[in-house]
């Protein structure tokens, strides 16, 4: 059954150069549990400033192979997304980063949290390190509202007291796997997230997050983010899942196994690393990457910390091959590149064309040797998958699209 779309009251408004908006069409039945509820996103430009991409999802890598079980990066750059959730009752609206990549969902860092009747203050506090600082608060629990039919009672709301980082966002609406909250809240194993209590109070009949970007660059330039199953109107094709990985640290994320190929060339065998919408751009271990800049010719760009070819290389540049599962997913040559319509966001030069493979910074080894970031997801559908704890993907419209 393909799910119908849900009315949402809130907008989403990204303060970077790229952001999403959720469109307010209803659906025209009654949902029952069971059936998907269907969030539509608007790629709308902004000029809010320039962000080095690389360098952001860089630090956010790096903290996260250091250990910290929720290390995430809140710099806002060209593509990261917000949500603004309703918390208390009467609901006070609060902008937050969508992030798959960490779990707690908090608020406070600019709007200050309006208490209601609905607002029960634990005691507890929380504390989450991520790329470039740190968020700690009190741990509140309220009425949470993503939709007029998306309400969750008793969700643990990290309340902040002190944070950095967050460029005009209130917080983080957590989307990862459970296992992220662990030793973030006092007093407490782990705290259930969002989806876990979607589930748990019976509004969505699977614990499922399906999510479809198109391409920014692409005529419809729009997304969405499903909850309790996902939109088979948006793929081409069945969706192929793979558990996730038991290799730690990307075990506790949403972590798969895969090697890479640039054409017929193996570059990265098969080894672990995340799926992560928090992240921009496709990052492989520092020994696979230089193994691709030598394929593609490319040189280091200083203005966006990239790596620049020339129109030649372009014509030449092969295919890339993430097997996943023993299902082969091909990001071609157009996908590879940053959408040149885009290139100003990001301090580079009108007709320059830059790849949006970077290095992780770390040889492979590390039990964290890839990140599949959002360049990688506007080309397949991603499902994420709790109940079964596996990630799937399927090509969309877009997976061979020639936007860029």
């Amino acid at each position: 059954m393909v799910p119908s779309t849900r009315s949402l009251s809130s907008l989403l408004a990204l303060p970077a150069l790229v952001f999403f908006s959720l469109s307010a069409s209803a659906f025209p039945h009654p949902r029952t549990a069971s059936s998907p509820a269907t969030l539509k996103l608007a790629v709308r430009i902004n000029s809010y400033g320039i962000k080095n991409i690389a360098a952001a999802d860089r630090a956010r890598i790096q903290a996260r192979q250091a250990g910290g079980s929720s290390s995430i990066s809140v710099t806002n750059d060209v593509t990261t997304y917000t949500a603004d959730i309703g918390v208390g009752s009467p609901a006070t609206y609060y902008t937050v980063l969508v992030d798959t990549g960490s779990s707690n969902t908090w608020i406070g860092a600019n709007k200050a949290y309006e208490k209601t009747a609905t607002s029960h203050d634990t005691g507890n506090q929380f504390f989450i390190p991520y790329g470039s600082g740190s968020v700690v608060g009190e741990e509140y629990t309220d009425t949470v509202t993503l939709s007029s039919d998306l309400v969750i009672d008793n969700q643990s709301i990290g309340v902040a007291s002190q944070s950095s980082g967050m460029d005009g966002l209130d917080g983080i609406i957590g989307l990862g796997p459970v296992d992220l909250t662990q030793g973030t809240v006092s007093n407490t194993y782990e705290v259930a997230t969002v989806t876990d209590n979607l589930y748990k109070q019976g509004t969505i009949g699977s614990e499922v997050l399906g999510v479809f970007f198109a391409p920014a660059s692409s005529a419809d330039s729009s997304g969405e983010l499903t909850f309790g199953g996902y939109d088979a109107s948006k793929i081409t094709g069945d969706v192929s899942y793979v558990p996730i990985t038991s290799t730690y640290e990307a075990s506790t994320y949403w972590g798969i196994d895969q090697s890479i190929s640039y054409g017929s060339t193996l570059i990265l065998d098969e080894t672990a690393g995340i799926v992560d919408t928090g992240t921009t751009l496709i990052y492989i271990a520092s020994d696979a990457f230089d193994k691709y800049q030598s394929a593609t010719g490319g040189t280091l760009d200083e203005a966006t910390d990239l790596l620049k070819i020339s129109s030649d290389q372009y014509d030449q540049l092969s295919s890339l091959y993430f097997t996943i599962g023993g299902v082969t997913y091909e990001l071609t040559p157009n996908a590879q590149i940053w959408p040149r319509s885009l290139n100003s966001a990001i301090g580079g030069t009108t007709d320059g064309i830059y790849l949006i493979v970077s290095s992780t910074g770390s040889s492979s080894g590390s039990g964290d040797d890839f990140t599949n970031g959002y360049c990688f997801l506007e080309r397949f559908y991603s499902v994420f998958d709790t109940t079964n704890s596996r990630v799937g993907f399927a090509t969309t419209e877009y997976t061979y699209a020639t936007t860029n």
